[in-house]
């Protein structure tokens, strides 16, 4: 298949022959000025809120568990079932109209994040992981549904979905900072605020987003892969640069990909070409995202909890403020480099995820043997882990969006999604056993301050 290296609609990687200020300015303003507004709004405020519970329970996790409880255990439960969803959903979940998987969808995480906010803190923590997983099943299932629903809309919802995602984690981590720690409010009272956030999706689908290109492709099946000469161009890679931009397909153009039907095959005919498919996608989409995921998260929940100085060479008064604030600043960078898709692409995705195994490496020999002179080298390290591992999501999905055909394209992009939370699953396992050893050899070594963070 011949494939211009250039991504529709985005602009030049720097260094190439088509990165001069000029043709930059130039493909910046025909994004703007041809991007559909209504689209980049839904998709943003989708990823937003899909994303932001996930992040508000991650940042409360040592206010839910304490210090007696690995905080990885709340990883598992916030991202466990959201894995299982990715792994199966991808086979049926296109049989379920969106409008109906949207009304699920926030249900779902309300419910959730009511259960763990009115669990009184002397109750069981299992009822408050109960909540954790009806909202960790509900993100997982919107995750894969927003993604295929990008194949829709064209390369600028993704990047409006990708943007939306990271600042998810700013305004989740931020928005917990904030609340407990400036103003004062309760664990419980800002998880509380927290839960009717997923109303904003109903608005999003329901008020902002056009539903034409969706009804056009509304019929579709994936596709069984043919024996057809793979090298064939997809009729969506021949839009000009101009529609391209527009992001909306048009009646004439976006309509066909999507509505061809090879025949009706059975039910094991497109398991097994679907199954094919995801066999393809291992090792150039969903390796790289794996690995990025399981040396971040394992930072994040294993390594970060024990990153702890005297308070007096810190900003904070308190040992639990240590670990917000690192979440903030992850999320910060993961913000900023999914916001980045549309000016800047890396096509190496390996390289950014050995890099992270390298962040990891650094803060685990910090937390054994401190190096680091002070916290705030340690804050520069997770702003740079978070760009990393926010560069290698939205540039593995943009990567697809690129080279797989259209009839597989949909699919692809749900069932790549499943390597993230496959990593995070991974690292909260390992980040269980990490942080009680980490938090163990400190307390030996007379830097026992992971021991006085209570539950709040």
């Amino acid at each position: 298949m011949s494939r211009s290296l250039a991504f529709p609609g985005l602009l030049p990687m720097p260094g190439s022959a088509s990165s001069s200020w000029a043709h930059y300015q130039a493909r910046f303003t025909s994004i703007i000025w041809n991007a559909d507004a209504s689209v980049l709004v839904a998709f943003w405020l989708f990823g937003l809120i899909n994303n932001v519970l996930y992040v508000i329970i991650l940042s409360a996790a040592q206010d839910l568990v304490g210090s007696d409880v690995p905080k990885g255990l709340v990883l598992l439960a916030d991202v466990l079932p959201s894995f299982l969803t990715k792994l199966v959903a991808p086979y049926f979940i296109h049989k379920v109209p969106y409008w109906l998987r949207i009304v699920v969808f926030v249900t779902g995480s309300s419910f959730g994040m009511f259960m763990i906010a009115l669990t009184p803190p002397d109750e069981s923590i299992g009822v408050k992981m109960t909540g954790v997983i009806f909202a960790s099943l509900t993100s997982g299932a919107g995750e894969l549904s927003f993604l295929g629903l990008t194949h829709y809309y064209g390369h600028m919802s993704l990047a409006a979905w990708g943007s939306g995602t990271g600042a998810a984690g700013l305004v989740g981590a931020g928005l917990y900072v904030m609340l407990t720690g400036w103003i004062g409010f309760s664990a419980r009272d800002s998880l509380l605020a927290s839960a009717f956030l997923p109303i904003i999706m109903l608005v999003s689908f329901f008020l902002i987003l056009p539903r034409g290109p969706l009804r056009q492709g509304g019929a579709k099946e994936y596709r069984v892969i043919s024996d057809q000469d793979p090298t064939q161009d997809d009729p969506e890679d021949n839009w000009s640069t101009a529609n391209a931009t527009s992001n909306l397909p048009s009646p004439g153009l976006g309509g066909a990909p999507d509505t061809v039907v090879v025949g009706k095959p059975d039910i094991l005919s497109r398991l097994g070409a679907n199954l094919q498919q995801a066999k393809s996608l291992f090792f150039p989409y969903m390796l790289p995202l794996l690995l990025v995921y399981v040396a971040e998260y394992t930072i994040n929940q294993g390594v970060s909890p024990t990153l702890l100085f005297r308070l007096d060479s810190t900003p904070f008064k308190e040992y639990r403020d240590f670990y917000p604030m690192y979440g903030f600043l992850y999320q910060l960078g993961v913000f900023v480099s999914r916001s980045s898709i549309a000016f800047l692409r890396i096509r190496n995705l390996y390289l950014p995820s050995f890099l992270q195994v390298g962040n990891l490496v650094v803060l685990m020999i910090h937390a054994l043997v401190p190096f680091l002179p002070n916290v705030y080298f340690v804050f520069v390290i997770v702003f740079w882990e978070g760009l990393l591992g926010g560069a290698v999501y939205v540039n593995t999905f943009a990567e697809i969006m690129q080279n797989v055909p259209a009839p597989e394209r949909e699919f692809s992009l749900g069932a790549t999604s499943v390597s993230d939370s496959g990593g995070i699953c991974i690292a909260g396992f390992v980040s269980v056993a990490i942080e009680l050893s980490l938090c163990n050899w400190q307390a030996q070594h007379g830097r026992d301050w992971c021991k006085k963070i209570q539950v709040g």
